[in-house]
């Protein structure tokens, strides 16, 4: 671990039983054997301005990991300065052509700690988030991994209140049901045991080169290490206490083009392992999200037909879900705050950013059957696949 990390960390008394620090070592630690090291890998592509706050959430932990590595990948800034100053070690890729899961892979396999926790450089995490899932891991050992549950960081504007009010429908989601969709790249422990059974997996159970932990030829690297893991019969948990914070898309066009990349990845994963017994559910949200897609057009064209024909008429049944609607929407929202329960109660907005996601979606769709590829842009890295939709 770097000095600086080190000079950072407050006093602790390490003979008191019931320190922060001393419950998390004993979670983590393993009954017959020493606690497990943890390294912090985190992939970045000119984040000079948002690491500083990522790395200063890391030495503000609980449980603080043994050691954070940021991988700068083709960076043209100062983020390798950046990184050195705040504490971290830092590495450069070499030669890579594979976007995020190249880098994350080239970092990887520098490291030698027991848990692999990945984090976007532009993502903060609550102070317990490592403490809370090494515990997760010490007392599971049937779970392989332990993702966050993502939030925005405080909205300016429409927009990004409405992708902030998504966000939390998707936290109360996970907290309603306990089922993880997706580990999400934002921040995530895995054991390195899985990753490397995942390695020694590729090119004949699973999609991807042989060696390789995060598929180089997939645009959602995150979503298909999540069916990679299942598919090897590891359990995935997403416990909504695990926060992380994330930046939100300023405009229209780069939430447009985030969408469509995470919606297009998904559909280019489910492709790669064809319909199984892990992937069947994930087929099924994609279809669904298709008909919904298709049943949403079809109840805006039939409304503006009547309204145009003048034989629009208020049937008290449809009036009643319409209210139920409403209600849901503004409930799953509440705990977030009176802009966000406005925001909700007002219907109409929400319904317009939901037609902008489903514009991104039919356009995800189009790139897939056509064969084609969706640009990247390494300036506006997502925070991980789309939330299920709501």
């Amino acid at each position: 671990m770097s000095t600086a990390l080190v000079d950072l960390e407050p006093p602790v008394n390490t003979t008191a039983p019931h320190t922060p620090r001393h419950r998390a070592e004993a979670a983590a630690r393993p009954a017959d054997g020493p606690a497990v090291r943890v390294v912090v890998v985190i992939p970045a592509h000119d984040e000079e301005q948002a690491l500083p706050a990522t790395v200063a959430s890391l030495a503000a932990q609980t449980r603080r990991p043994d050691r954070v590595l940021v991988v700068s990948d083709n960076s043209t800034d100062a983020t390798v300065a950046v990184a050195r100053a705040a504490g971290a070690d830092v590495m450069e890729t070499v030669g890579n052509t594979a976007r995020k899961a190249g880098a994350l892979n080239q970092a990887i396999a520098t490291t030698t700690e027991d848990v692999v926790m990945v984090l976007d450089a532009d993502t903060t995490i609550a102070p317990t988030f490592v403490e809370e899932g090494l515990a997760v891991l010490a007392s599971a050992p049937e779970v392989a991994a332990v993702g966050g549950v993502f939030r925005g960081r405080p909205p300016q504007g429409y927009l990004q209140h409405c992708q902030a009010n998504e966000y939390t429908r998707y936290g109360v989601q996970v907290d309603l049901t306990g089922r993880t969709a997706v580990l999400t790249g934002t921040a995530a422990l895995v054991r390195r045991t899985a990753l490397q059974e995942v390695a020694d997996a590729r090119g004949s159970v699973l999609p991807g080169d042989r060696g390789d932990v995060y598929d180089r030829h997939a645009i959602t690297e995150d979503s298909e290490l999540t069916l990679a893991l299942r598919t090897l019969g590891h359990e995935l948990r997403s416990p909504v206490t695990m926060s992380c914070t994330t930046e939100l898309m300023p405009t229209a066009g780069d939430l447009h083009r985030q969408r469509v990349r995470w919606y297009k990845g998904m559909l280019d994963n489910l492709a790669e392992y064809g319909l199984t017994r892990t992937t069947w559910r994930y087929v099924g949200q994609q279809v669904m999200l298709a008909v919904g897609t298709l049943m949403m057009a079809a109840y805006l064209l039939l409304t503006a037909v009547t309204l145009v024909t003048g034989t629009f008429t208020l049937s008290p049944l449809w009036a009643a879900v319409g209210l139920v609607f409403a209600a849901e929407r503004l409930v799953t929202v509440w705990g977030a705050g009176r802009r966000a329960r406005l925001l909700a109660a007002l219907v109409l907005p929400e319904l317009l950013y939901d037609l902008a996601l489903q514009r991104a979606f039919l356009h995800a769709a189009a790139l897939f059957v056509t064969r084609r590829q969706t640009t990247w842009n390494p300036g506006a890295a997502p925070a991980g696949p789309a939330p299920p939709p709501t």
